[in-house]
């Protein structure tokens, strides 16, 4: 087998996180996102009695994680699927409950370098971004027949984009030439759109541009809305999930998410917790965790990471 790309974001930390709800018992874990199946691989070699359902929706991911994992032997099960059917995927393994949720969220090490993804602005390719391959409309759908204002709302919404509309009457223009194939040429309109101050304090012109289509390609933020009670809902009092996110719209969502279950439901004043009425989980991080100096240098992708975790402490209501 060849020797894995993927170099695990945060792994001593989520291995950390996760000890108290796995260690010196069977216990399952869900991998949400599995991609190369390094976070997984720890688990399993860390936790003798695990069980690990690996679940994403790239069939080359499930392919090559599954060599990987081919040690673990039948502790493993893989499951092409997106993990918004997280808990359709546990009940049809023939579990009603589980102890830890793992999501690494964004795009794979995998998919980031099979340069014909088109995920990459950094390298000239097809302008596909489809973390599937072969279903849905591509990043070029998006470019060639999107509306001014749909583009726009895609690029504002999605890239936090502030040159939206001027990139978006760029993209309309140009496209009236000649069709969108190719991430050259979306780049050299990037440079040419959004302004060089921008560029000195923003990073890559591309950068934002590259995560809105990508988000509208793979319907990452639906999915993720869906996802995170599902998962919350199949994890056991005990039970930990830990998010890894990459950029803010995600981590703003998995804020909420687990804030909300953190509150207690009972009305204030009243002297006691009414059954029922308290938090179903407890943080275990203090905000979202960052990745140290060391990290980085040792894994780049790991800069933007923005990690959260917490543990079942009540049943869901």
């Amino acid at each position: 087998m060849d020797q894995p790309r993927h170099v695990p974001v945060l792994l001593d930390r989520v291995l950390e996180l996760f000890a108290p709800a796995l260690s010196g018992k069977p216990a399952v874990v869900v991998d949400t996102t599995l991609g190369m199946g390094g976070h997984s691989d720890a688990l399993l070699s860390a936790h003798p009695e695990l069980t690990l359902i690996g679940l994403d929706r790239d069939p080359q991911a499930i392919e090559m994680a599954g060599k990987r994992l081919a040690r673990h032997g039948d502790r493993v099960h893989l499951v092409n699927v997106t993990y918004d059917h997280i808990d359709e995927a546990v009940e049809d393994l023939g579990y009603s409950r589980v102890d830890g949720v793992l999501m690494d969220l964004g795009v794979s090490s995998l998919q980031l370098d099979e340069e014909e993804r088109g995920f990459a602005y950094s390298k000239d390719a097809p302008l596909d971004m489809r973390m599937s391959k072969g279903t849905g409309m591509t990043a070029a759908d998006v470019l060639n027949t999107y509306s001014h204002g749909d583009l726009a709302r895609v690029l504002s919404t999605y890239g936090e984009e502030r040159f939206a509309g001027k990139i978006a009457s760029a993209v309309l223009r140009e496209r009236e030439k000649e069709p969108f194939t190719n991430s050259g040429r979306l780049v050299e309109l990037l440079y040419a759109v959004v302004p060089a101050a921008s560029r000195r304090t923003g990073g890559h012109p591309a950068k934002r541009t590259f995560q809105a289509l990508r988000i509208e390609v793979n319907g990452e933020l639906e999915s993720l809305r869906l996802a995170l009670p599902a998962a919350l809902g199949v994890l056991a009092v005990g039970g930990r999930i830990v998010v890894e996110s990459y950029q803010s719209l995600e981590d703003r969502m998995v804020k909420h998410a687990l804030a909300e279950l953190a509150k207690s439901k009972t009305p204030p004043g009243l002297p006691v917790e009414l059954p029922g009425h308290g938090p179903e989980v407890k943080l275990l991080t203090r905000g979202a965790e960052l990745a140290n100096e060391q990290e980085i240098e040792d894994n780049p992708r790991a800069a933007p990471v923005r990690l959260r975790a917490a543990e079942r402490i009540g049943a869901p209501r």
